[in-house]
């Protein structure tokens, strides 16, 4: 899709020399479950989020998912756009110490599909890279202070090179 498609986040000039994408190997020890805690009651809340061109993207905040990794215990807080007709699925942004170093300086993101449970399949390795990796036209939401991790998640997306 990035060398090829019509919809690629690459510079049509970069397309041909495209490396592809990098990841760390898969690793069980990233796929954890979670538990969404939804935020009810009251009026949604609506926060801004500070973007990779410094603009600002509002974003309908869900709730919080808890999971543990190893033997420490963690919070995400999920998102929904703003204009989604439907909350049925989550932006998962987050940074953690392989950010500006491994991955992107401004974070990676994970979806979710919504589940009637609350209890999801949170998996790192399916963490990816936005667009504007890629590509400065794009403008990608930079996960929110409350989302950067004090670990280091080695799964998913990462840079070929430095960053």
């Amino acid at each position: 899709m990035f060398r090829t498609g019509r919809d690629s986040p690459l510079p049509e000039a970069a397309r041909a020399s495209f490396p592809g994408l990098a990841y760390y190997d898969i690793d069980p020890k990233y796929r954890v479950p979670a538990a969404l805690a939804e935020d009810r009651g009251g009026p949604p809340v609506i926060l801004e989020l500070q973007t990779s061109t410094d603009q600002r993207r509002q974003m309908r905040r869900v709730g919080t998912l808890s999971f543990a990794l190893g033997d420490a215990s963690y919070k995400l807080t999920a998102f929904a756009d703003i204009d989604a007709a439907t909350m049925d699925r989550l932006f998962v942004p987050f940074a953690d110490l392989t950010s500006g170093n491994e991955t992107y300086r401004g974070g990676r993101y994970l979806e979710l599909e919504r589940t009637p449970t609350g209890l999801y399949d949170l998996d790192f390795n399916r963490a990816y890279h936005p667009f504007c990796v890629y590509s400065s036209s794009y403008d990608c939401p930079i996960p929110p202070k409350e989302n950067r991790l004090p670990v280091a998640i080695r799964a998913g997306e990462k840079l070929s090179a430095p960053k």
